[in-house]
Order: structure tokens, then C-alpha cells, then sequence
């Protein structure tokens, strides 16, 4: 089957298509995405603006284009924490669907850790013990810990890279006092969930799915010379002291930092710190797969019942 996931992020509109079968590990055919960012058109009431609302309606037209283009036989439509906390995101739903003759489909934060882990219990497989998974996304940060399939406890805290930076960072370089006030504000909603994750933490392996944590691990090998697939404790430490003192210029230019991620890794980073140092984590594992590809897999096993 040709299999298609529409991911309606914080960030970007991603079309992946795969070839897949029921047992099957899903192979990649085609990508599509682009940077909309739909946080940016936030109005004070928490509505996302009617400009947001025609350019998300535009961008999962061209979504759909490319899927037709690509034979997908399927299409699994989805929206994260930009909708879902959206004051109008249920208007924008329907107004989508009906214009476009799909099934968008919000997905709660503890769905996302749930998909999220699934797919990293898959890519890792059994041997792999008890996992930890962290996922820190554009509007928000997910947590999971479980030795099954489905995760023991599953955490969703509105800790978004690109949510943070919005509403925390300022100047360029970022000021001292915008940081302390982003890792202050990290440091409490954290501990709002720290008695369960302490609880539920011992694991044998931590691990990361996002593209913000990715790219942490690629500066952390670049800078360090360590494996770009892990990150360690120490070595993010020093990241995200260089990370702070750059502009967004200079950051755009690190390896594999886009523009939209030079904008928003120094609240990744911050946010991947304290997760680590509150967590006693002395290094993550990076994932390949993430969300979309636990969707991807939960689908074909229900295809199947």
C-alpha cells in the first residue's frame, strides 16, 4: 500500500508517503513539506488568524497535489498542539475538511507520546529494554516511558521549541534577561512533572525523535567531535552556551540548521538540557523514526484486525 501521512504541525505542513504492509518496516517514497509556522498568526483571543487560516488552507492543497502526484492510496490527515490549542482550531478543522474532502484529525498531547513512542519501541525493538522518549516538537514537548508498546505514562507539556522562542526570546543576539525568563519558565513547568517522571524514569535507554533534537546531536558532534546520533549531557551544556551567544545569522550557517531552526534551537536546546539535567540523563539516543511513522504503524495494525 502507498500510504500517506499529512503532519499539520506548529511549524510546517509535511506530506510523507511510504510503501508499507501490515509487518512491514515502511519504506520512504516521497517528502513534501513547508514552513508555515502557524503560531505567527496567533491573535491575542488565541485565534489563529483568517490570513493563518487561508495560508494553512492553501499550503494542504498543494499537500494534497503532491500526494495525488505520488499514486497515494491512502492519506492520513493529522494536526498537533497549533490546533489543538487554537481557541478557533475546531472551526479551522471543519472549514479544512470541507473545502478539501479530507478527515483532519487533532491528535491530544498524549496521543502524540503514545504514537511517538510506539515508533521508537519499533525502531529499537525489544532488546532495547525500558525507553525513556523525549520528542520536543515546534509547540510542544512529550515525554513517554514504558518497557511495552504502549508506554506506562505518557506527558505533554506545552514546551515547544518554536512556542518558546515566541513567547520568551528577544533580540539577536538573544538578551540575558529574555534566557533567564525562558529557563525559568522551563524549570516550572517541569516540575509540575517531575514526582511521576521520576517515578517512571529509570530506563535502560533515553531517546530523541525530533528534528530539534537531531540537530542538537549533530552540533554536539561537530563541535565535540562525539557521535552526532547521541547527545551527552556535557557536550549540550557547551552547545547551548555557544548557541546563546550567536545571532541568528551565525546560527543559520551551523551544519544542518536551516533558517526556521536557527530561530528556535536555542529554546530546543534549553528545554533538552533541563529535561536531561532534571531527569539524571547522561546521554539520548537519537530515533530516525518519530510521530508520523508511529501513525503510520498503528494504522497498518489496525488494518489488520
Amino acid at each position: 500500500m502507498r500510504l500517506g501521512v499529512l503532519d499539520v504541525g506548529s511549524n510546517t505542513i509535511h506530506l510523507q508517503v511510504v510503501d508499507t504492509h501490515y509487518g512491514a518496516r515502511p519504506i520512504p517514497t516521497f517528502n513534501y513539506k513547508e514552513e508555515l509556522r502557524l503560531t505567527q498568526y496567533l491573535l491575542p483571543n488565541n485565534h489563529i488568524s483568517p490570513d493563518g487560516i487561508n495560508a494553512l488552507d492553501s499550503s494542504i492543497k498543494r499537500c494534497l497535489a503532491q500526494a495525488n502526484t505520488a499514486g497515494t492510496e491512502e492519506l492520513l490527515p493529522f494536526a498537533t498542539s497549533a490546533l489543538r490549542e487554537a481557541s478557533n482550531g475546531k472551526e479551522i478543522i471543519d472549514f479544512v475538511n470541507k473545502q478539501n474532502e479530507i478527515d483532519l484529525q487533532v491528535l491530544s498531547g498524549e496521543e502524540e507520546a503514545k504514537l511517538t513512542f510506539l515508533a521508537a519501541r519499533r525502531w529499537f525493538g525489544w532488546s532495547a529494554g525500558r525507553l525513556l522518549m523525549i520528542d520536543i516538537g515546534g509547540g510542544s514537548l512529550e515525554f513517554a516511558v514504558g518497557i511495552d508498546e504502549s508506554p506506562e505514562i505518557s506527558i505533554s507539556l506545552p514546551l515547544g521549541a518554536g512556542r518558546l522562542t515566541q513567547n520568551f526570546l528577544e533580540g539577536d543576539p538573544f538578551t540575558t534577561k529574555s534566557i533567564r525568563n525562558l529557563r525559568d519558565h522551563i524549570e516550572n513547568q517541569l516540575e509540575a512533572v517531575l514526582s511521576p517522571m521520576v517515578h517512571h524514569e529509570a530506563a535502560d535507554r533515553a531517546i530523541g525523535t525530533s528534528k530539534t533534537l537531531r540537530t542538537l546531536a549533530r552540533l554536539c558532534g561537530d563541535f565535540f567531535n562525539t557521535n552526532s546520533k547521541i547527545i551527552e549531557i556535557d557536550a549540550l551544556r557547551k552547545v547551548v552556551g555557544k548557541l546563546s551567544d550567536m545571532n541568528l545569522e551565525e546560527r543559520a550557517k551551523l551544519p544542518g540548521v536551516s533558517n526556521n531552526r536557527a530561530t528556535q534551537i536555542v529554546a530546543g536546546a534549553f528545554v533538552a538540557e533541563s529535561v536531561m539535567r532534571n531527569l539524571d540523563i547522561e546521554k539520548v539516543e537519537i530515533c530516525p523514526w518519530a510521530l508520523r511513522e508511529g501513525l503510520i504503524l498503528r494504522f497498518m495494525d489496525w488494518s489488520e484486525k
